[in-house]
């Protein structure tokens, strides 16, 4: 036996499934995606056509962000967004107009789904963190709502 299959043996799996937890914010769900550890190094994977509440159209990265500085705060009226913190870590917290939930993303296997009209922000990033995030839309600036009591307003008229 080489020792390339001797590791391979070795490999353990933590989880097989995508574990979605549904929170208390309207349509927002944390999800765990199977986390394989490995001497070689960690490898966690989710999949498009399963397991994943959309199809993404684009994504982009938030690195660099320095300390104490706040990303998001902002809605989207139709963008669906899913988060992961691919290194290091970053707090979230989502806002329907009525719960409020903060979610620490602390490793790559743990993500955040973030339907329309949920406003968001990103917070206490560390150092070396940098936040993917996956959009089901290409980017508009007409989808935005980037004002609190605009985003209350509209959450209350729907």
């Amino acid at each position: 036996m080489s020792d390339q299959e001797a590791v391979r043996t070795n490999s353990k799996q933590t989880q097989t499934k995508v574990a979605i937890t549904p929170t208390l914010v309207r349509g927002v769900d944390v999800y765990e995606f199977p986390w394989v550890k490995d001497p070689r190094g960690d490898l966690t994977v989710g999949e498009f056509e399963s397991g994943f509440p959309f199809r993404p159209k684009r994504y982009f990265i938030i690195s660099g962000v320095p300390s104490g500085e706040i990303r998001g705060e902002h809605a989207h009226k139709e963008c669906h967004q899913f988060l992961v913190c691919a290194y290091g870590r970053c707090s979230v917290t989502v806002d329907d107009g009525k719960n409020q939930l903060e979610v620490q993303l602390n490793r790559p296997n743990l993500g955040i789904y973030v339907p329309p009209m949920i406003w968001g922000r990103q917070w206490q990033y560390s150092a070396d963190a940098a936040l993917l995030v996956y959009a089901s839309e290409l980017y508009d600036p007409a989808d935005y709502i980037r004002e609190y009591d605009a985003f209350v307003t509209a959450v209350r008229s729907e």
